[in-house]
């Protein structure tokens, strides 16, 4: 295995620009149980271990059931989703292989349906920022497995 660089350490005014951007998602008002479903599916998408193993400990530090985190990759067969989740799951997989295609006009409508405009671009920020840490995170070869929950202060 490669080794692990220290990009806190080496970067640190890129990663407290990052943590600004997380300190800002964190107070949007959006549920933090729907932003830990969100950031550990965009994880699984991207494959980025660390961020798998972090949102899926912070999610049943916060009460998330095993059942849905288990189901998560596939969301769209499990009924124990809400219609509001599954907008937001749904935006953040588009925004996520956005170079697979731009969203279709069909999912903005069931974003809109679900969220009001400052949600849904809380919640693009939110999808923007998991991206961003997953590309750190698998690009510096973060280990996976330590992390606690609250581990890192906002």
């Amino acid at each position: 295995m490669s080794r692990f660089i220290d990009y806190p350490t080496l970067a640190p005014q890129g990663y407290q620009a990052q943590m600004a951007l997380e300190r800002y998602i964190r107070g949007s008002g959006l549920d933090h149980a729907l932003l830990e479903l969100v950031k550990t599916r965009v994880s699984q998408l991207n494959g980025c271990a660390f961020c798998i193993d972090m949102h899926t400990k912070d999610a049943r530090a916060a009460g998330e059931t095993e059942q849905r985190l288990y189901l998560l990759s596939a969301w769209r067969e499990a009924s124990c989703y809400t219609e509001r989740e599954r907008a937001a799951l749904a935006w953040a997989e588009a925004l996520t292989r956005v170079a697979s295609g731009h969203p279709e006009e069909a999912l903005r409508t069931e974003l809109a349906r679900h969220f009001d405009d400052k949600e849904a671009v809380d919640l693009t920020w939110a999808i923007v920022a998991i991206n961003g840490w997953n590309r750190v995170s698998i690009g510096c070869n973060t280990p996976a497995g330590g992390y606690q929950p609250g581990q890192y202060a906002l």
